[in-house]
């Protein structure tokens, strides 16, 4: 019996790993973008019928694994408040130190609102550098005005 969501993530990197499968590979079995297709892999977006079933063939899931693949999870994956990962704790960094940048540059260029997270896409690629390769990446969300009433 699976209890929650959690556990068929397990099950999905568990066959990941001993299948070697990679996320671009998975994403485009289901037609999708690998930043997205890895979200919904680990508990972070809700998949539609197809997509289940067919991670579910992907993944050699039980019927119960495909079910939960369907529902609206719970969002927020990060077991603390600050990060212990050193690469996620980097974008946490990221955030402190130029989050106050960002949130000026973008209230001086749109006014007063919001990036929306919900509305959004994210392209995460490897640029090659001789001083050493580089990760590129590009964040693209609507911008939400706050109404007055």
């Amino acid at each position: 019996m699976i209890s929650c969501r959690n556990q068929v993530t397990q099950m999905i990197v568990s066959t990941k790993v001993r299948k070697n499968l990679r996320w671009r590979d998975i994403a485009e079995s289901i037609g999708m973008s690998k930043e997205w297709t890895t979200a919904g892999c680990l508990g972070q977006m809700a998949f539609d019928k197809t997509q289940a079933e067919t991670l579910g063939k992907l993944f050699e899931l039980p019927d119960e694994a495909i079910a939960w693949l369907q529902i609206v999870p719970y969002k927020g994956s990060l077991p603390t408040a600050v990060p212990t990962d050193p690469l996620i704790y980097r974008w946490y960094e990221l955030v402190n130190v130029y989050g106050s940048t960002i949130k000026e540059l973008i209230h001086e260029e749109f006014g007063d609102g919001i990036m929306s997270a919900i509305d959004f896409s994210m392209d995460i690629q490897r640029q090659p550098d001789p001083k050493g390769d580089r990760v590129n990446v590009v964040l693209s969300g609507k911008f939400l005005p706050y109404k007055s009433y």
